[in-house]
């Protein structure tokens, strides 16, 4: 018969740091995916959330389906490729719940499949523009007020192809490379002000964005040779940007933290 040990004080405070009350974040692509579940996934955490997305409807039923499970959750429509929209996500988040302590920039784009011959500079500059400027700029945006707070926890979501390219998604491993060390420029310049960055680096999740990956036979016999033998969910990552969201992460900044089940092990 397995035992367990009684949860001791120093284990109850290091649960309990892992809580986000009274704490407001931001989660960009908040209606689907991994954006929805860490959206999920902060709120039972205790924080009021703040999702985006670029279509109404999507940000409606994101929102209605949180709020029937009891969660503080407000949305607001707006286009991370967008620079007004990115300022105005900021803008009226403070409104609502008049701060900002978590950035979760989980919001991506990529238009294209194939070689870099087939991509021309427009599709460059929007990935470049939803996958990097747009966080950069909501993240300035929010930058006095989350320092007026006492500093906050900025996360944001990367990819594996971000370390190791992947076939076919040549410019949106590009952008998130370039998200990657953003995230480490926020943290070696905002860590003055409290302000820590982090940034997570999914492998192959089961998602409708990734649909036309893991769709592929191929994928399931590549993922059986991982450590971890299985394609991911966006609940493994949640609980993850969950960790560095919160107090339990207080001496992490700068972080790459992979999430691929092993795969580049």
């Amino acid at each position: 018969m397995t035992t367990h040990e009684p949860v001791t004080p120093r284990d109850a405070d290091a649960i309990a740091r892992l809580r986000l009350d009274h704490k407001v974040a931001i989660v960009t692509g908040g209606t689907r995916g991994i954006g929805f579940a860490t959206a999920t996934t902060l709120a039972r955490a205790g924080a009021r959330v703040v999702i985006s997305s670029r279509k109404a409807e999507h940000v409606d039923a994101a929102v209605a389906a949180l709020r029937h499970d009891g969660l503080e959750v407000t949305g607001v429509v707006a286009h991370m490729g967008q620079m007004d929209d990115v300022r105005g996500l900021a803008a009226r988040t403070v409104e609502a719940y008049d701060g900002i302590d978590i950035i979760i920039n989980n919001a991506a784009t990529n238009p294209v499949f194939g070689p870099l011959q087939q991509q021309g500079e427009d599709v460059f500059a929007k990935i470049m523009s939803v996958n990097v400027l747009g966080a950069l700029e909501l993240c300035r945006a929010s930058h006095s007020v989350m320092q007026g707070r006492g500093g906050g926890s900025i996360v944001n979501i990367s990819s594996i192809g971000g370390i190791s390219p992947e076939p076919g998604l040549g410019l949106y491993s590009v952008s998130k490379a370039a998200l990657i060390s953003l995230t480490k420029v926020m943290a070696q310049e905002w860590g003055a002000d409290g302000i820590r960055a982090n940034v997570v680096c999914p492998g192959l999740v089961k998602t409708r964005f990734s649909q036309v990956l893991w769709d592929d036979p191929m994928v399931h016999t590549i993922a059986e040779r991982q450590p971890i033998g299985r394609i991911g969910t966006p609940d493994d990552i949640a609980g993850l940007v969950l960790f560095l969201a919160s107090e339990a992460s207080a001496f992490c900044t700068g972080g790459v933290y992979m999430a691929d089940g092993g795969y580049l092990v």
